[in-house]
């Protein structure tokens, strides 16, 4: 079931977002070659925590870290680790979320360690890019679903990059997951109804070779199947009566 949002709830979740977007500021000025993902959680757990919120992902399913860390090949769900390294040239995914007065918020970034290859470069704008362009063209009330997950799958491909099919975005609010599911691909005009109220976190993963992925030995970490780098950008953003708002 869809629940929207009342105004209350979506300020409640706009004030987790605050958190998040301060996080996602402070990790963004530390990654550079020689720092570890483990101290990148620490501080972003720490920030959470001394802002009077909860991390969303720890222990959510048994996740061990407050954010997921996913470098190079791996699409979501690396787990930081005081072994995992940033050297010069990787790219890396920091997917954060934020519960705060029992709302949450949620969004991921894919971060250059140092100069990076053309090819990153131009996955992780891309990636970027494309929900940027979905949401100006096709998210206000009245247009499905369908309409965005299309748009951001043929811009990904117009640019030579392949969609991740095995996960998806998906609503937000009381729970970190709520419906509906938003894939980043399919066939416009169809599916749910974009009302006011509605509160989603978009989140296009895109692949520099084909889209099929697999999960590690660790159960969590995804990586392409072939190899090939991977990114990932989110945000959380409210449907309102004019268009949409991004939150994060």
């Amino acid at each position: 079931m869809i629940a929207l949002k009342s105004k209350r709830e979506i300020e409640l979740i706009r004030a987790s977002a605050k958190i998040l977007k301060f996080v996602h500021s402070e990790l963004n000025g530390l990654v550079k070659p020689g720092i570890t993902t483990a101290k990148l959680d620490e501080v972003a757990h720490r920030i959470i925590t001394e802002e009077g919120a909860k991390p969303s992902f720890l222990k959510y399913r048994g996740f061990p870290a407050s954010i997921c860390t996913s470098i190079n090949s791996e699409v979501v769900h690396g787990i930081p680790s005081h072994k995992r390294i940033l050297e010069e040239g990787d790219i890396i995914s920091i997917d954060c979320g934020v519960c705060y007065n029992g709302y949450h918020a949620d969004a991921a970034r894919t971060l250059p360690v140092g100069k990076i290859s053309d090819e990153a470069s131009e996955l992780v704008d891309v990636t970027q890019e494309a929900l940027k362009r979905a949401l100006a063209d096709e998210v206000k009330p009245g247009a499905r679903l369908g309409d965005l997950s299309h748009a951001i799958q043929a811009y990904a491909e117009s640019n030579g990059f392949s969609v991740v099919r095995d996960y998806v975005g998906h609503g937000i609010g009381k729970e970190l997951h709520e419906e509906p599911s938003v894939p980043n691909y399919g066939a416009p005009h169809r599916g749910v109804v974009l009302e006011p109220g509605l509160v989603l976190a978009i989140e296009p993963m895109f692949n520099a070779g084909s889209y099929e992925v697999r999960v590690l030995g660790n159960a969590w970490t995804v990586v392409t199947d072939d190899g090939e780098l991977s990114a990932h950008y989110e945000d959380t953003i409210a449907i309102t009566e004019k268009g949409y708002e991004i939150l994060t």
